[in-house]
């Protein structure tokens, strides 16, 4: 008897442990959140950040305010929020380039990725893909080195953020391609001159440049990673292409907030994201833009953030790549 007592007190405990009991604990803010975006409106983080938006409006019943805090690739909207409450109602739209190839880049970034922030949920994960005007006279990743090889400097490429520069200059170290890199703002005027012929090339996330590929105005050269997008289905991936050692090049995107918050609050928004990423309608409406989405632990999201940050200092240090303002 006193063994089944035992049992039963064992259970009731299990259940009402806080990983237990968060299945049916929401978060329950009290006024309007902000989730604030690092970078212009139009592109990837845009996307996703407004589709989630109106998903957990939905579930806290408060709404989801969308902040542009563009600027520094980044810098001026992550340093933004590093400062603000632990309250839960400002939230990040957590950018890899910002958070692990950004630090290795400038002087003062204005904050700590791995200090001032805490990691709550990985949103989407997709490979960045580089995209030519179709006016080139190369049509894949091997007949470009071939050309950068034989015209060195002669070849520009955009980015909006570092890392998909990081993406390309990992490409040029590893085939001693010589491009030169064009520094924007935002996705949305890259994309406008590498359709006029102003840049040569592009790289970015799928969801910048997919529809400007199936019309047929620009091309795909690569996908850099091992997945592929549902919208660039003919876009070959690195491993495909015949670059491996760019095979485990990959964008995420999260959420994350000043690590201030409580973990109480941090679990809750965990739990109310992951909810909201299950739901087959926003999946699918985020990859139709070519982002992935990608649901993980909150543990195994700040460990990808802390393996990605020293990945890329690594390899900044070693390359002696500078950034671009």
């Amino acid at each position: 008897m006193k063994k089944i007592l035992a049992l039963v007190m064992f259970s009731l405990a299990w259940l009402l442990s806080p990983s237990q009991s968060l299945a049916n604990d929401t978060f329950e803010p009290k006024g309007p959140v902000k989730l604030v975006v690092p970078f212009p409106p139009g592109g990837g983080t845009d996307a996703a950040a407004r589709l989630l938006g109106e998903k957990l409006s939905v579930q806290w019943k408060q709404q989801v305010i969308i902040e542009n805090r563009s600027g520094a690739q980044g810098n001026i909207g992550t340093a933004f929020v590093s400062k603000a409450n632990g309250d839960g109602l400002t939230l990040l739209l957590a950018h890899q380039g910002v958070f692990t190839v950004n630090p290795f880049l400038y002087k003062d970034i204005g904050f700590d990725a791995l200090k001032d922030f805490t990691a709550v949920a990985r949103v989407t994960q997709q490979p960045f893909v580089l995209v030519a005007n179709p006016k080139m006279p190369f049509k894949t990743l091997k007949e470009l080195e071939a050309y950068s090889r034989s015209s060195p400097g002669t070849l520009s490429f955009g980015s909006s953020a570092s890392g998909p520069q990081l993406a390309v200059e990992m490409y040029k170290f590893e085939t001693k391609s010589d491009l030169v890199h064009v520094a924007y703002k935002g996705a949305g005027p890259a994309v406008v001159d590498v359709l006029a012929g102003h840049i040569d090339l592009m790289v970015a996330n799928p969801a910048s440049v997919a529809q400007h590929v199936q019309s047929g105005k620009l091309n795909a050269l690569v996908l850099f990673g091992k997945e592929a997008v549902q919208v660039l289905p003919g876009a070959p991936t690195a491993l495909a292409a015949g670059y491996p050692g760019l095979a485990d090049i990959v964008e995420w995107y999260g959420i994350a907030v000043p690590a201030s918050t409580p973990q109480r609050i941090v679990e809750q928004l965990h739990h109310d994201i992951n909810v909201a990423l299950q739901d087959p309608t926003l999946q699918a409406r985020l990859r139709e833009l070519g982002l992935n989405p990608a649901l993980t632990t909150q543990q195994t999201f700040a460990e990808q953030i802390t393996r990605d940050h020293q990945r890329w200092g690594q390899f900044i240090m070693a390359s002696g790549v500078k950034v671009e303002q």
